[in-house]
């Protein structure tokens, strides 16, 4: 989890810079037509925070778990996050994203092999949710154009 963890840590880095960079205008556009804007793409980016760190502790904690799906859409709308300030939105994606760097690298070994199921999915172990976090994350920063397309997106 260590050298997951520095390439998280990395990753927030880089892409932090360059989403400052878009201005507010621009974080209210479509990245695709007729997909999400910037805004829309960092809200759902937050959620998966929000969701993947109660995963990973509650996991850690009581050593399998069955967790609810998630409703992107919903959770996008209900938020409302085009009303945000796109600076807010950086902000609060880059520090939740330093709060799980600490988490993960802190995550016992012995925890990893936890088994989770998330919705009506196949389960899969605690290992495979923190990477494949680090790869949903990679994937949607690549749409934004914040980080160069990656062999784990």
């Amino acid at each position: 989890m260590n050298s997951l963890s520095a390439e998280l840590s990395h990753v927030i880095d880089s892409a932090e810079s360059v989403l400052q960079q878009v201005s507010e205008a621009e974080s209210s556009k479509p990245v695709l037509a007729g997909g999400w804007s910037p805004k829309q793409v960092l809200g759902h980016l937050i959620d998966s925070a929000s969701n993947n760190h109660q995963r990973f502790v509650r996991a850690a904690l009581q050593g399998s778990l069955d967790f609810p799906g998630y409703d992107q859409q919903g959770w996008v709308r209900v938020q409302a996050v085009e009303e945000a300030p796109w600076p807010t939105l950086i902000a609060l994606w880059a520090s939740y994203n330093r709060h799980l760097v600490h988490v993960i690298v802190h995550l016992p070994s012995a925890q990893l092999e936890a088994t989770c199921r998330i919705g009506s999915g196949e389960p899969v172990t605690l290992r495979f949710l923190v990477e494949d976090y680090l790869r949903h994350l990679l994937h949607h920063l690549t749409q934004l154009g914040a980080v160069a397309p990656s062999r784990r997106s």
